[in-house]
């Protein structure tokens, strides 16, 4: 740990809130360094020598409260972890910005890796990585089988019309950076506009559900759920959709966006589908349309980045790369919706 403060938190400030509201949690001067990765909510992990917890916090001159919702985030977890589903253990909100200029929430820190790419994944070995992959599978299952009402969830979210929300949504997210001609990403819009399935029974969904939003212990299970930052009650079929778009190879060399697919052992994302439907029940036969979906999603994402580095927005390395990618994943969508 360095001893000069990461921007965004002061040890200083956040010892004497602990010593306030958890007397004894701490029992020395606190240090911070931030943790890299992550969308947009920005954490860090602080200790006094001996015992390590983090801090969530929305990103540095955030102005949406509704975007980085600390309460909606503290509660998710807090909700879960009564389940089987794995989730670190909070123990406050803090909803003062007058301490650290913003709310945040202070969790037990969890021990684990967050695998980004299929170069981190390869020391495992094939048997390890299908067991840690499948293993994602098992606790979205679990996540599912969540009943929001039993866990205090029940207005958690507004599933009636979601896909419908959440297309329109995307849409208005595109419209809002367009700085270039992109063939075929309205047509992909349109045409999963004219093909949206029927949900089923709605559930507490995570949102952003990939092996890098997980922990994984040495004994090759998922220690810790995190990122809940865009979880609500909704269609469980999109985090599957987006689940099998991140496990599907891309060829793409010296890509800056990671993905896992290619790890010796990986399980296919036939299979990773396969095992959600037998062990959850539920019908897939609609899954092409949620992966097309997820597809769309991260075009539009992907071209939010490639627009504000077009303005000179972004800072560090890989944005001026972001913009070629963008094809590639509206061709994904199309394919994905045309094969169905």
């Amino acid at each position: 740990m360095s001893s000069a403060p990461p921007p965004g938190l002061d040890p200083e400030q956040l010892r004497r809130f602990l010593d306030r509201e958890r007397p004894g949690l701490v029992s020395g001067p606190l240090e911070a360094r931030l943790i890299e990765g992550g969308r947009s909510n920005l954490t860090y992990v602080v200790t006094d020598g001996t015992g390590r917890w983090v801090v969530r916090r929305p990103p540095l001159g955030h102005v949406l409260a509704t975007a980085h919702d600390m309460r909606r985030e503290h509660r998710v977890i807090s909700a879960l972890h009564t389940t089987a589903v794995p989730v670190p253990e909070t123990l406050l909100l803090c909803e003062d910005d007058s301490v650290l200029g913003a709310p945040f929430y202070v969790m037990e820190f969890v021990d684990g890796t967050p695998y980004r790419s299929a170069a981190e994944l390869a020391p495992l070995g094939p048997e390890r990585t299908r067991a840690a992959v499948l293993g994602l599978v098992d606790t979205l299952v679990d996540l599912h089988a969540v009943d929001p009402e039993a866990v205090g969830l029940g207005d958690f979210g507004r599933p009636e019309g979601f896909l419908d929300r959440q297309l329109r949504r995307w849409g208005k997210q595109l419209d809002a950076s367009r700085g270039r001609e992109l063939p075929g990403i309205d047509e992909l819009h349109a045409a999963l506009g004219r093909a949206l399935p029927v949900s089923p029974p709605p559930t507490v969904i995570h949102g952003d559900y990939r092996l890098d939003n997980v922990l994984i212990g040495e004994d090759d299970r998922i220690r810790a759920v995190l990122d809940w930052e865009m979880s609500t009650l909704g269609d469980p079929l999109t985090d599957l959709g987006l689940l099998v778009m991140y496990s599907t190879p891309l060829d793409l060399p010296d890509s800056p966006i990671s993905t896992t697919a290619t790890a010796p052992g990986h399980p296919s994302a036939a299979e990773l589908a396969e095992r959600y439907a037998a062990r959850s029940g539920r019908d897939t036969s609609a899954l092409a349309w949620y992966t097309a979906f997820a597809w769309f999603k991260l075009a539009v994402i992907l071209e939010g980045i490639h627009y504000r580095w077009t303005l000179g927005q972004t800072v560090g390395a890989g944005f001026d790369r972001i913009g070629e990618l963008v094809p590639v994943f509206i061709e994904h969508g199309l394919t994905t919706l045309q094969e169905g």
